[in-house]
């Protein structure tokens, strides 16, 4: 996964007023980050995976070891220095880089009742 340089490594704090602007809704502009971020993570988890499995060998080599060992703590500093997932998909959804759609309903249906005042509500499920 290809992660821009320009993404800082900390919190930054931000007004809420940036978040609406997209959705209408603070609450769905956060629900879409979390979604974005957990993909984000999923991706990274497999990608670690998959280098460190390069790694896993059955024979019981010490002084080879030592060596792997080195090699397997770089990737995983490298892979501990990046930015959090959320940091991530925080950004790409400021930067308008996200592609989202409202579940049930067309994107032209969903905005043409939100208009008019006619917004459906979610119904919950009460197990």
């Amino acid at each position: 996964m290809e992660i821009k340089k320009n993404i800082p490594n900390n919190t930054i704090t931000r007004k809420l007023v940036d978040f609406d602007r997209e959705t209408g809704n603070v609450y769905e502009s956060i629900n879409i980050i979390a979604r974005r971020a957990n993909q984000i993570s999923t991706e990274l988890k497999n990608e670690l995976s998959r280098k460190l499995a390069d790694f896993s060998s059955p024979t019981d080599a010490t002084l080879e070891e030592t060596f792997e060992n080195r090699e397997q703590i770089e990737i995983s500093r490298y892979y501990e220095r990046l930015p959090k997932p959320t940091i991530i998909a925080t950004e790409e959804f400021l930067d308008g880089e996200l592609y989202y759609r409202m579940g049930g309903k067309d994107g032209k249906e969903a905005k043409e009742a939100k208009e008019s005042g006619k917004e459906e509500k979610p119904t919950t499920k009460e197990a």
